[in-house]
């Protein structure tokens, strides 16, 4: 997992230059829906309320890594390695998600507020979506990346 400032977003060489590009342009009043960046990475936009966090459900992806950035609101993001987890609804090949069966309110968590991001691998399921305190309306974006 990375998780680090916008502003620090190019120093990243591991984040292809057209994922970059579209971060730096991001702002609140993009559409919501999927934009396709080319073969290998997309971007969902989404509006949605924030869930308390007993609620919340660790998911892991096999095929995708996600840039998850925040354009209003704030979110908690909890994690942790999936060999840790065990699995409640199998891998799904078609949508690339598995879900998993653990509360999520032992294990840490950060916070997005709109000026940093997360990078989540493979390796790490995570539990978005998550109230700071009360649930809240927020926009994100998730740029999915191929590997």
């Amino acid at each position: 997992m990375i998780t680090d400032k916008l502003e620090n977003i190019d120093i990243y060489s591991n984040i292809p230059k057209v994922a970059k590009d579209f971060i730096k342009k991001l702002n609140i009043d993009i559409k919501s829906g999927r934009i396709v960046l080319s073969d290998d990475i997309y971007a969902n936009i989404e509006t949605y309320t924030t869930k308390m966090i007993s609620d919340g459900k660790f998911e892991a992806h096999n095929k995708y890594i996600d840039i998850q950035i925040l354009l209003s609101g704030c979110e908690l993001i909890y994690y942790t390695d999936k060999s840790e987890l065990s699995v409640n609804v199998p891998y799904d090949e078609e949508k690339d998600i598995a879900f998993y069966s653990q509360s999520v309110s032992k294990y840490p968590c950060i916070k997005l507020d709109g000026l940093n991001f997360v990078m989540l691998f493979p390796h790490e399921a995570h539990a978005p979506q998550i109230c700071d305190r009360s649930p809240l309306e927020v926009k994100k974006v998730v740029l999915k990346i191929k590997i």
